[in-house]
């Protein structure tokens, strides 16, 4: 067993690694290696054994690898290696785009450095900085931190970085996205010049280039990449989408779970509000389903591994992030409940399936606003994604009937149904042969307990019927109008002339909130002032993040907008 807090080893490829030796053979000290015998743990995955030796050595380290290569140990084992005893001052800054990333890395950290007494503290938006203010103040030997809340705490002086040696740059890409490159500027700048610096990310764009050629000094570069999931012939996972209203999600999601029938699945979710209501309806429909994300202790996860584990669940619903890590082991099914706001994710979540030669299924639900964004994905990868049509009423009926057949089939191949017997000679006393088996096929097709489906979900026509309005600032002549269904205006007091740009407002509540960037409605930018739209269910949580950070280095009025100005 591997270290796979991100993922297993089959997921990456060293660069030149040797394939075989454990930990031991890294130079780890004796606590870290007893703590990984004690987790299971035998010998490290490719990134592991590639960057632990330089890490351990003091260079600083650029490394592409995607999710499922396990880079939390690769900077976690280093970082703590270097821990000194019961000094407990900041060592490690280990800055992340999420708050639900945050507290994986520190669960992580936690778990590797027990035996060291190391202190790991998470520092992110949403939650309560009394608490964070007390445990910087006792003393801490590792913060795991979104940008924007590291950056708060260095506003207020209680970030202490004089003693620190390491700051990793987890997940970079995402990061800049969501448009945190102004605040990461603003911490590295703020550390110690002769720290060491560790940047990972998925993909080295022209921009993560340039952070690294910014802030990092002549970095040993590491380079992980996924096998390719084409072998020669066709390919290993058959890719699909479907084009269904937003109302009609759910009920479509149950009807080609259906139709496939998986043996094994993960249905990932933008929001962890859609985890818990997928996870309901689902389980109502009839599927064994547990639910996954960045809200539930680290003992709730342990106990819904278990259960797959133990087959006594077999679909798993999830958000990105709290998926991370995981390996379901015979995975057959990855659908998207949404598009993928980026191709990286889109490429991360269907290279669950499909691996080691065995085939798979991946398959997304899109809105009619999100073809635009499939078809990014089908540039990005090169792969054409069909558009199918969804399986009707008359599709599932006869999906079902297939499969009572085929359970039939089995059991006549492998049952003994010989204590059976009397029952059907005791009944073609009076009836036909033939109707005695229709009942029977009856009785049997019913037993499955699968729920009736009689809603008809409308077509929808295969393209994009809007442009997308989220992130758009809106030019000052046009007229202004209401929020779009579902969603709230937010006030945010800055503007233009404190240097305030969309993906400035973007960033800061995709980081301090569980809300992602595609999430997040219009927005406009006045220049005083500027407006936002989100999900109304999630304004108050907006409201208090934001209220709680700063925005361009300085406090916002921040409340739920009242209104055309005069």
């Amino acid at each position: 067993m591997s270290v796979d807090e991100a993922g297993t080893a089959g997921e990456g490829a060293p660069a030149a690694a040797p394939e075989s030796g454990g930990f031991e053979d890294l130079g780890l000290r004796p606590e870290l290696l007893g703590a990984l015998a004690a987790l299971g743990y035998e010998e490290p995955t490719p990134i592991q054994r590639e960057a632990v030796p330089p890490l351990l050595a003091g260079r600083d380290l650029l490394g592409q690898a995607a999710t499922g290569t396990g880079k939390t140990a690769a900077f976690a084992l280093p970082a703590l290696h270097a821990l000194q005893p019961d000094e407990h001052r900041l060592s490690t800054l280990v800055l992340v785009p999420t708050r639900e990333l945050a507290v994986q890395v520190c669960e992580a950290m936690h778990r590797y450095g027990k035996e060291l007494g190391a202190r790991v503290l998470p520092v992110y938006g949403g939650a309560p900085i009394g608490r964070q203010l007390r445990e910087l103040d006792r003393g801490v030997d590792v913060v795991v931190a979104t940008p924007g809340r590291a950056l708060d705490h260095l506003g207020r002086g209680t970030l202490p970085l004089g003693d620190l040696r390491t700051v990793v740059l987890d997940e970079a890409d995402e990061m800049l996205d969501m448009g945190f490159a102004e605040d990461i500027d603003a911490i590295l700048e703020a550390c110690p010049p002769e720290r060491q610096t560790v940047l990972f990310s998925a993909t080295m764009p022209a921009r993560i280039e340039g952070l690294a050629r910014a802030h990092l000094r002549e970095p040993v570069r590491i380079r992980i990449q996924r096998p390719a999931t084409v072998e020669s012939g066709a390919p290993l996972v058959r890719q699909g989408a479907y084009v269904v209203p937003r109302g009609h999600k759910t009920a479509a999601l149950g009807r080609v779970l259906d139709v496939e029938a998986p043996a094994s699945a993960i249905v990932f979710c933008r929001t962890r509000e859609q985890v818990d209501t997928v996870t309901e309806t689902l389980n109502g429909r009839g599927y064994r389903a547990e639910a996954l994300h960045g809200g539930m202790s680290q003992d709730q996860r342990e106990r819904v591994m278990g259960r797959l584990k133990s087959g006594t669940a077999d679909l798993l619903v999830a958000t990105d992030v709290a998926a991370r890590g995981l390996d379901v082991e015979q995975l057959t099914h990855v659908v998207n409940y949404d598009v993928p706001s980026a191709p990286e994710s889109y490429v991360h979540r269907v290279g669950r399936v499909g691996r080691a030669g065995r085939q798979g299924v991946a398959l997304t639900l899109a809105e009619p606003r999100e073809l635009r964004m499939l078809q990014t994905i089908e540039r990005s990868t090169g792969r054409k994604i069909p558009v199918e049509k969804l399986p009707t009423v008359a599709d599932l009926r006869t999906r079902r009937l297939e499969m009572t057949r085929a359970a039939l089939h089995e059991s006549l191949v492998e049952d003994d149904l010989d204590r059976f017997r009397v029952v059907v000679e005791t009944l073609t006393d009076d009836f036909d042969l033939m109707d005695v088996a229709l009942a029977a096929v009856k009785l049997a097709h019913e037993a499955t307990g699968a729920a009736a489906d009689e809603e008809e979900i409308p077509d929808v026509p295969e393209r994009d019927t809007r442009p997308r309005a989220g992130g758009a600032e809106r030019g000052a002549g046009r007229p202004p109008r209401g929020p779009a269904a579902g969603m709230v205006k937010l006030f945010v007091g800055a503007g233009r002339a404190a240097g305030v740009r969309p993906q400035d407002l973007v960033g800061a509540i995709a980081g301090e909130t569980s809300l992602k960037g595609r999430d997040i409605g219009a927005i406009e930018i006045a220049d005083r002032f500027s407006l936002v739209e989100v999900p109304d269910a999630r304004a108050d949580e907006v409201v208090t993040a934001l209220r709680a950070t700063t925005l361009k280095g300085r406090k916002a009025t921040v409340r739920r907008d009242r209104g055309p100005r005069r």
